[in-house]
């Protein structure tokens, strides 16, 4: 049982998807693993004109995403949920919020703390907080305050800082929180332990042994229904810009000090400003954009992204993106950091390639293979685990070298239960730990390097946006970006320990 303050969780856009998909679930996972406080109450807030039995009703008992095992859990559960109908743009009505959490957080025994969940339009996100620190809901006279904030932090540099600058006028820095739901995966926690517990790798991890980093994120899913939404964002800034440079953050940053929040992310921040910014010349040559064709995948036919619904016809938004860049630091200099991110791919696999330098000394070297040297695989999602290739002697006369597998895997550990990431994160909160979570300076930061890229790609018509076929890894000049004989991006597979081109087709 872990002892946390008893506290209110207000969820704004409580009748959306993210709510009924992600949040309800998580809560009631960690109500069912006795992870709540004695006292606990969550108050869902929208413009539907629910009352507290319908709301419970729809986010409840009839959420299909929920794991419901036909105990009477979900019956006590339930009666911790409330509604609340309102207009979060008009301020007038922030004053009877207030009022009926006061209500609430005395009928439940609250102590006045409480976490407000922004799952609202990313136009809300200045104008939600400024409304409640007008009726004094963001002090912490009698208890805390926090504010979980959805991405996208922010479109560009500019909007990133308004934001940011908005949000300190009312709250402190140690209020708010920015969500990554990709921090909170188990495998990317284990990022830090892999590296600092382990005294096989740190020793590794630095340019002398190391020939590049590559990190994945693929979807084998288009744009879906999401048309409208994805042709205004892209690739760069859904995928690259948050989930893929906080990543690069966990594995280029220096030992912190101290494994709490305040140093990791200071750590973090170094990694960020360390970015070397990209000039226009490297950005045509080391920046790959594309978007998926129609195609055939598996007898089915399959839509381009310029003929999904909701998107321009002519639209110049990427749905795949690759980068070559460098951290300009003593451990990392001259090390090229790859990422690539896009939709409609072979298959869906998020992972982190450290890639070692081959062997100096060429007595039993593999010219023939590809990406023949050592190799450590993190594998974020699906089938977690760790991979390392290494070379083996195969059997028989001579030494032919053969690269070899030898994995972990998360769902070998039967006995252990891996919290979903929003279950971890939202836990997180709720124990005032913002580990996981962005902190300001750092999201402005990861703008800056972002931010020249996507000018120049509205300023200059010239740089090229290529075609792919939908069902294919991107792009076929992608693999010109990386840097050495017999080398490429590494072909994942659903399954970690598999890894090809035609595995998925």
């Amino acid at each position: 049982m872990v002892n946390n303050d008893n506290q209110i969780l207000v969820i704004f856009g409580a009748s959306g998807d993210l709510t009924a998909r992600k949040l309800i679930p998580a809560i009631y996972n960690l109500y069912k693993k006795k992870y709540l406080p004695e006292k606990y109450a969550i108050v869902g807030v929208g413009r539907s004109a629910y009352d507290n039995d319908t709301f419970r009703k729809k986010a409840v008992f009839e959420n299909e995403h929920l794991k419901k095992n036909g105990d009477d859990s979900l019956d006590e559960f339930a009666q911790l949920v409330h509604y609340h109908s309102m207009d979060t743009s008009d301020a007038e009505d922030y004053k009877k919020l207030a009022e009926r959490l006061y209500s609430i957080d005395g009928y439940h025994g609250t102590n006045c703390n409480a976490i407000f969940y922004l799952s609202v339009p990313p136009s809300l996100y200045s104008v939600i907080p400024k409304h409640l620190a007008s009726v004094g809901l963001n002090k912490e006279t009698n208890g805390w305050t926090r504010v979980i904030i959805e991405k996208p932090f922010g479109y560009d540099l500019e909007s990133a800082r308004a934001l940011n600058k908005s949000l300190l006028e009312d709250y402190h820095e140690n209020q708010i929180y920015r969500i990554d739901h990709y921090l909170g995966k188990e495998t990317v926690q284990n990022l830090l332990v892999t590296r600092f517990s382990n005294s096989i790798f740190e020793p590794l991890w630095n340019r002398n042994y190391i020939h590049r980093v590559e990190i994945t994120s693929a979807e084998s899913v288009g744009v879906e229904k999401r048309g409208g939404y994805y042709d205004g964002s892209g690739a760069m800034r859904d995928m690259v810009q948050n989930h893929l440079l906080q990543l690069i953050g966990l594995v280029a940053m220096e030992p912190p000090v101290k494994s709490d929040a305040h140093n990791i992310r200071n750590e973090k921040l170094k990694v960020f400003q360390s970015l070397r910014p990209m000039t226009k010349d490297d950005i045509r040559n080391d920046v790959v954009r594309g978007q998926y064709l129609a195609s055939t995948i598996k007898g089915e036919s399959v839509k381009g992204y310029r003929e999904e619904e909701g998107v321009n016809p002519e639209s110049r938004t990427e749905t795949f993106v690759a980068l070559k860049f460098f951290i300009d630091n003593w451990r990392w200099a001259g090390v090229p950091f790859y990422i690539r991110s896009g939709k409609k791919l072979p298959t869906r696999v998020s992972e982190v390639v450290i890639h070692f330098k081959p062997n100096h000394h060429h007595l039993f070297m593999n010219q023939t293979e590809v990406n023949a040297q050592n190799m450590l695989v993190i594998r974020i999602q699906p089938d977690e685990g760790i991979l390392i290739k290494f070379g083996m002697k195969v059997p028989g006369a001579g030494f032919k070298v053969k690269n070899v597998n030898m994995d972990f895997q998360y769902s070998e550990l039967t006995d252990a239960y891996v919290p979903d990431a929003y279950e971890r994160l939202l836990l997180d909160c709720m124990q005032g730990d913002a580990t996981l979570y962005a902190r300001g300076d750092s999201v402005e930061a990861a703008w800056e390097f972002i931010d020249p890229i996507l000018k120049a790609w509205k300023e200059d018509p010239t740089i090229p946006i290529y075609g792919y076929p939908a069902g294919t890894w991107g792009p076929e000049n992608v693999d010109d970006l990386i840097e050495g004989k017999n080398m490429a991006w590494r072909y994942p597979c659903k399954n970690l320990a598999d890894d090809g081109i035609f595995c998925e087709l």
